[in-house]
């Protein structure tokens, strides 16, 4: 008989022809640690460049790409087949996937902004559409579920509404486990699980979150910061290119009074967070471990994001040499992630096939 939360997929010989992206390092001896070790390590970072900073907000831009793509011509279709090989379509090589995993206990990571939801202009209306919540309830009535996003905890659950995932909010800096019975487990209470290795800076982001409301949205059009409770997210997707310098200098100009705290940047945002090593990777490893996962060698976890911001989730799945990175974006780009996805539309249609297969398996 077929456990819940397994998939069981095709022949042993699809594994074959998908071995290489499976390769990863043998299995870490140590197993997960606690949310106060974890995020023992302070991380100093590096001093921030102003010609960097702006060469990477354009990175990170959508219309740089789509401008500069005409203008590559065939060099640009070499590099997308080239990138492609190397990150092949996670739905293509869907039966690969399932058959790596066949008889292991799956577990599901996800990113929201960009992967559940599209990215828009208001971050305040990233909402996700009722057929994605449809699939996600469905993975995790089968599997361990967790939100993973830069996102305040309980901004996160408003939009997803699902009250039997675990969230984990501030980049994984505020987490916590299913308010629902969890339907991996029939008749057992919710699991109690909590980590904010961050709350000692609360006091402090509050105060840096007025600063920059005030310095920075309040002089730059099209400026938005959103309080996220354990970090900051200052969006720039409204702002004209041209005054994104401004924007950056503001933000390091009420920064630099605050040494204990250090920025980052994702898709189209700066994030202000406290200069703790912690960060998505970290938050999957306590996840693993509050799930009981972290010494077992039968597990396959699968992390779904689209943000730099998701590749330290993508290589603890590396070390660990379990599980599958998938990483969600129309244009090639450096990534730890093993597979891809183009948008959030085939995101729900890769949920869609994962409880598909273990009905079928069942």
């Amino acid at each position: 008989m077929t456990k819940p939360g397994v998939v069981l997929g095709p022949e042993d010989a699809v594994v074959a022809a998908a071995a290489r992206h499976f390769s990863f390092p043998p299995p870490r001896t140590t197993g997960g640690e606690s949310c106060r070790k974890l995020a023992a390590q302070v991380d100093l970072g590096a001093a921030a460049v102003m010609g960097s900073w702006l060469d990477s907000m354009k990175a990170s831009s959508p219309r740089h790409k789509l401008m500069a793509a005409p203008l590559a011509g065939a060099a640009a279709d070499a590099e997308h087949d080239d990138w492609m090989e190397r990150h092949p379509s996670a739905l293509e090589r869907f039966d690969a996937l399932a058959a790596a995993a066949k008889g292991k206990q799956v577990a599901v990571f996800l990113d929201y902004d960009g992967t559940l939801s599209p990215i828009v202009e208001d971050p305040d209306r990233a909402v996700m559409t009722d057929e994605m919540r449809e699939a996600v309830r469905g993975v995790a009535a089968r599997f361990p579920t967790a939100i993973v996003s830069g996102r305040c905890r309980d901004k996160v659950l408003g939009f997803v509404k699902l009250e039997e995932l675990y969230y984990a909010g501030s980049h994984g800096m505020d987490i916590r486990g299913p308010t629902a019975a969890d339907p991996n487990n029939p008749g057992k209470e919710a699991r109690s699980v909590l980590c904010q290795p961050a709350a000692e800076f609360l006091p402090v982001i509050e105060e840096v979150y007025g600063a920059l409301v005030g310095s920075v949205e309040a002089a730059i059009p099209g400026a938005k910061v959103e309080n996220n409770k354990f970090c900051l997210s200052v969006h720039f997707r409204c702002v004209e290119e041209a005054a994104w310098g401004a924007l950056f200098d503001r933000v390091r100009g009420v920064l630099k009074d605050y040494p204990g705290l250090r920025l980052t940047q994702g898709r189209k945002v700066l994030e202000v967070r406290p200069m703790i090593k912690w960060d998505k990777g970290k938050a999957l490893e306590f996840l693993l471990d509050a799930l009981g996962y972290a010494e077992r060698s039968d597990v396959f976890p699968i992390y779904i994001g689209d943000d730099r911001t998701d590749e330290d989730a993508f290589k603890v799945l590396r070390s660990r040499g379990q599980g599958a990175g998938i990483l969600v974006s129309k244009f090639p780009k450096d990534t730890t992630a093993s597979f891809s996805l183009r948008e959030p539309a085939e995101v729900r249609d890769f949920l869609r096939r994962l409880v598909d297969v273990d009905a079928n398996a069942t």
